[in-house]
């Protein structure tokens, strides 16, 4: 079998690759049937000789691959017909500007195998960015405060080498007393509470943060659904029910926006929950946040301030609560200060490589060039044969472009 690492072809361009060059050699050795060859890029965070020196093979004729990895969306013009594709497709929300790369995939009967659906026995995601996006979006976060109130001017993480020389920026600062907020409990939430951990920052109990009114130091909680959702017809909180029935909820976060300096938005939110707070809410006299790192960058979502996304180079905006108009970043004191970034790790594009191809070695290749007993390959196929898989059959109104 030969494995072709393919260019990453998306504007902005994104720098971050499936496999590094000694986890091509590792799978090499690990898969003795399995062969390598590489896209030749220049803006890779990892260069065409790191790949040649290793003696792994640069080719830009990947016709002859049977598996194609990629990481964000592969260009509609660049598919190969017949092969074995994974990357990021965004395509199993019905995402419109994805429709096309849908229908190209199936006219040229590729077997698309979405990262974002691979899973083990029990259901669980088994690999992602997510970790990545919650460092950088708390590191970001932190940076904002620091900005807004004139207190530090943290390095930009893309200017950063690597997480090391982040964490160093990090513990170079001294935060002032305050309260941060930090919403969800997944790989997200989980790189977060990296950052605040590090900093060793304390973390307190939901009933805790809410009576400290004048902490000594900085201080955290975490929030999970339950502290943040009630259900309106006044029964107790299931967290199963909440997922399985979110129009029933209404949202009870405000005790929390009363207390909170910086929030960290880290949790999935359904369309169809409530709303973290609302627009009307934030211009009310007690909401107290001032800065929000809105990592899930709902558009017009669960936070009313994220009214668009930022960028790697332009990652901060105000919001006005008054007009509800986004302005300038820190222009007054009275906005909210929002950092909105939509892809986060590819400002550690170096480690999130690593850690990501960790993931597909241990836990992605032995279904893919073996056995696929679990199901892992079978489930995350989102076409086979020119056709989308029954687990994904919902999609063929929207690739019939209905």
């Amino acid at each position: 079998m030969k494995v072709g690492i393919l260019r990453e072809g998306k504007t902005p361009p994104d720098k971050r690759v499936p496999l590094t060059p000694e986890q091509c050699i590792e799978v090499q050795q690990s898969f003795p049937h399995v062969s390598i060859a590489v896209q030749p890029s220049s803006i890779r965070s990892y260069s065409d000789e790191a790949y040649s020196k290793l003696g792994i093979s640069l080719q830009e004729d990947l016709s002859d691959c049977d598996v194609l990895l990629g990481v964000k969306e592969v260009r509609i013009e660049d598919f190969i017909p017949g092969k074995i594709y994974l990357f990021f497709s965004h395509t199993i929300k019905k995402q419109e500007y994805n429709r096309r790369l849908l229908q190209t995939v199936l006219e040229k009967k590729i077997q698309l195998v979405d990262y974002e659906v691979l899973t083990d026995k029990e259901g669980f995601r088994i690999i992602g960015f997510g970790r990545f996006a919650g460092l950088v979006g708390a590191y970001n976060g932190l940076r904002a405060y620091g900005l807004k109130y004139k207190l530090f001017n943290l390095k930009p993480a893309h200017e950063c080498y690597n997480l090391e020389e982040m964490l160093e920026h990090l513990d170079a600062i001294t935060l002032p007393p305050i309260k941060i907020t930090v919403t969800g409990d997944g790989r997200v939430a989980g790189g977060v509470l990296e950052i605040l951990n590090h900093m060793q920052i304390m973390r307190v109990s939901p009933e805790a943060f809410l009576n400290e009114q004048e902490p000594k130091q900085a201080i955290y909680v975490q929030l999970l659904p339950g502290n943040y959702v009630k259900r309106t017809d006044g029964e107790t909180f299931n967290l199963m029910h909440f997922f399985n029935n979110p129009t029933m909820y209404e949202n009870s976060f405000q005790p929390f926006a009363g207390a909170s300096d910086l929030l960290i938005a880290s949790a999935y939110w359904d369309p169809k929950a409530p709303m973290l707070f609302t627009a009307d809410e934030m211009r009310e006299e007690a909401f107290r946040i001032s800065v929000i790192s809105d990592i899930t960058c709902d558009i017009e979502g669960s936070i009313p301030s994220t009214k668009r996304a930022s960028s790697i180079a332009d990652p901060f905006y105000d919001y006005n609560p008054e007009t509800g108009e986004l302005e300038e970043a820190f222009s007054k004191p009275e906005n909210i200060s929002v950092q909105a970034v939509d892809n986060l790790p590819c400002e550690l594009p170096k480690d999130a490589s690593l850690d990501f191809g960790r993931n597909l070695i241990d836990k992605v290749f032995p279904s893919l060039f073996g056995a696929d007993t679990d199901e892992i390959i079978h489930r995350a196929s989102i076409t086979k044969n020119g056709t989308l898989t029954e687990k994904f059959s919902y999609l063929q109104d929207f690739a019939n472009g209905e």
